[in-house]
């Protein structure tokens, strides 16, 4: 499998570090590659956030996604999506927080934008806004092709999250599997 290249976006304190770690970690456990790099702007909390995650098969030599080259981006914050999202190849794909997140008509032409609220699916269908990022990162792997076995993932998730919310970010997982391919269909 070719090398993956995806995006978190948010604002300090959204969560989606997590998700980016066990993303890399679940790769790794898999047999391949994975790393990711997190970038603050100077507000730390409510200040734009993304990681980048890259996952490969072979070595990484360049912890870095260069503009233009991020084959997936999920934004939940407006001034993050506004700042980053054109680390995203043309023709790559971009989820968006449709309360959060409103993408131009040009933007709509340029990528492949899905609107999926995951910010009200973790706090009215999970019951916690926390799960967010699990979300994300289920999101992420369907609509990315599977870069990652979806039991690796999901393992690996349950892993680096504390035993009583395991039931939760299971919850979590599963939604962000139905909803990514509800909207891919």
């Amino acid at each position: 499998m070719a090398k993956t290249l995806m995006r978190f976006t948010g604002v300090g304190g959204q969560g989606v570090l997590l998700a980016g770690s066990i993303f890399a970690a679940a790769k790794i456990e898999a047999g391949g590659h994975g790393l990711k790099t997190a970038t603050y702007t100077s507000q730390v909390r409510g200040g734009a956030t993304v990681v980048d995650i890259t996952l490969d098969d072979e070595p990484i030599l360049y912890p870095y996604a260069n503009d233009g080259e991020i084959d997936f981006m999920l934004s939940v914050a407006q001034v993050s999506y506004n700042q980053f999202k054109n680390g995203v190849k043309i023709g790559g794909t971009i989820v968006v927080e449709p309360n959060l997140v409103t993408p131009t008509e040009e933007d709509k032409e340029k990528w492949n934008i899905y609107e999926i609220p995951i910010i009200t699916i973790a706090k009215e269908e999970v019951g916690n806004v926390i799960t967010q990022s699990v979300l994300a990162l289920s999101i992420a792997n369907i609509m990315t092709g599977q870069t990652v076995d979806n039991e690796t993932l999901k393992a690996t998730m349950l892993s680096k999250v504390p035993a009583k919310v395991h039931d939760l970010n299971s919850k979590a997982f599963d939604l962000g599997i139905k909803y990514a391919n509800e909207a891919m269909a």
